[in-house]
């Protein structure tokens, strides 16, 4: 096993600290080239074994995007890294599946309200597009994509970019979730209860109302919620 001892370790935290630095004392934006792994060594006073760390590590965070052949960049935020992060936590017993999707639903009832004040028309039109894609759906993967897309579009017609991010580090769970609480309504009034949810949701943003919005994305997560964890 390759221990990391606490000497490099520090070492380590150091260059990743000194690349951000770097990056924020600047003002580098995403996309921005970053100075190569040897000239932050010399400056830094680590050698290129460290900094091959700090840029590995900064790399898995998206802080950086590292690719062969060309300069290390600036990173975009990326959803996946706080996926990661919460699947962890899922699978290591330190919080429950019921408690991300609380947080999951008090996300989605303000990204709603606020998609229905700051959708573009193209937006509006891909989450109704969304909702009907939704109710032809014919097998589990068509199903789940919709559905995803429905509350992803929502989530960046909000105008936060953070809750976008947010809502797409849900994705893991939701790809489990979706087909689950699709199976537990059995009969044809159930499904056609949420699809016609989805609808409202997604006909209220388009009509800017916001309170609507708001209103029927809770009705939704009411049944989903059960749906989720029936079975």
């Amino acid at each position: 096993m390759n221990l990391v001892t606490p000497a490099k370790s520090s070492l380590v935290e150091r260059a990743t600290s000194a690349v951000r630095e770097h990056i924020a004392s600047r003002g580098l934006k995403v996309g921005d080239p970053l100075p190569s792994e040897g000239t932050f060594a010399a400056e830094i006073g680590v050698s290129r074994p460290v900094m091959r760390e700090a840029f590995g590590a900064l790399a898995a965070l998206k802080m950086i995007d590292v690719a062969n052949g060309r300069r290390a960049r600036v990173g975009a935020i990326d959803g996946s890294v706080m996926a990661s992060a919460i699947g962890h936590a899922i699978d290591t017993a330190q919080v429950k599946l019921g408690d991300v999707w609380e947080v999951r639903r008090t996300l989605e009832l303000r990204t709603a309200e606020l998609a229905a004040r700051n959708r573009s028309e193209t937006q509006a039109e891909a989450i109704l597009r969304a909702a009907h894609d939704l109710a032809i759906g014919r097998d589990e993967h068509a199903v789940t994509a919709a559905d995803t897309a429905f509350h992803q579009t929502i989530a960046l017609a909000s105008g936060n970019p953070l809750f976008f991010q947010i809502v797409r580090s849900f994705e893991e769970m939701m790809a489990l979730a979706i087909p689950k609480a699709w199976t537990a309504r059995r009969t044809e009034a159930e499904r056609a209860e949420s699809l016609a949810l989805h609808r409202e949701v997604a006909q209220a943003i388009a009509a800017r109302d916001g309170e609507r919005a708001r209103d029927a994305m809770d009705r939704h997560f009411d049944r989903a919620v059960g749906d989720a964890f029936s079975t």
